[in-house]
């Protein structure tokens, strides 16, 4: 064994040990999810690609959760029903295992998991405050979350993943993701990456920004890292997450691109990504 091996072996350790306590809650006795080739996305699945690389897809993330919550129906089931303020990790966090758990996972857990959610929403809903009703399970609010996800997840592996990935794959991908979407109770349930993009735009007139939209949003962009080591990973993969924005979304929630300093922001992702396939890399 070389001394750069021998040197880069803790190194590694360090690395990847942080990454698993972002996502893995060891009071709850919670274990990075196997990765099972029986899985509901078989391992040359697109989703496997996607869905394997933490970067791209906590940039993705990010930038999902600031399109989501432009809805006001999204929102208020968030603002009514969650501890955010106080929580804001733990929910990310359990969204990072559903993501998991439903691709890498085994069937059964999968399932379950799922259906667990979509018991949860069966229970959520209220009143904004304009008095329309809403609920959590109703398919086209369902439709926009879906959408805001898998949209997200792709570009921020394209960006950060993939910048040549063709659209065929990518087509693919929003395909596969329908295995996800059906027991969920997602209609319409997109197949193509046009299809997907057709019902964001088709929801654009229901969005909105108002003073509780601004409230979520600044918790989420300004929540304190868990640990001292991942306070830089975590400031850019936040920026990086906004600048993932499409520009009309950002213009909404008014947030500006890093300007000057968006090709440092860009490669300063772009290497926090090489840095963690390495470490992840056996």
């Amino acid at each position: 064994m070389s001394a750069a091996t021998r040197l880069a072996r803790p190194l590694k350790g360090l690395i990847v040990g942080q990454v698993r306590a972002l996502f893995n809650d060891a009071a709850r006795g919670e274990t990075p999810v196997q990765r099972r080739p029986d899985a509901l996305f078989p391992p040359n699945s697109v989703a496997w690609r996607v869905h394997g690389d933490v970067t791209s897809m906590l940039v993705g993330g990010i930038a999902a959760l600031l399109l989501q919550m432009l809805h006001p129906k999204v929102l208020a089931g968030v603002w009514d029903h969650s501890g955010f303020r106080d929580d804001m990790q733990g929910r990310l966090r359990r969204t990072a295992r559903f993501i998991a758990v439903t691709t890498f996972g085994a069937p059964d857990d999968a399932r379950r998991i799922l259906a667990k959610v979509r018991q949860i929403h069966d229970h959520i809903g209220g009143t904004l405050p304009d008095g329309t009703d809403y609920r959590a399970s109703d398919p086209a609010l369902l439709a926009w979350v879906h959408v805001c996800e898998v949209l997200s997840f792709l570009d921020g592996w394209i960006r950060y993943g993939e910048p040549g990935m063709s659209r065929a794959d990518q087509d693919r991908y929003v395909a596969e993701m329908a295995r996800i979407a059906e027991p969920l109770g997602v209609d319409p349930i997109p197949h193509t990456r046009a299809e997907a993009e057709a019902i964001m735009t088709a929801m654009r007139g229901e969005l909105i920004v108002d003073a509780r939209t601004r409230d979520v949003a600044q918790v989420l962009l300004n929540q304190p890292a868990p640990s001292l080591a991942a306070g830089p990973f975590q400031t850019i993969t936040l920026q990086a997450g906004v600048d993932l924005l499409p520009p009309w979304a950002r213009t909404m929630h008014g947030l500006t691109q890093p300007g000057v300093g968006l090709p440092l922001l860009r490669a300063g992702t772009f290497g926090v990504a090489k840095t963690l396939r390495w470490a992840f890399r056996p």
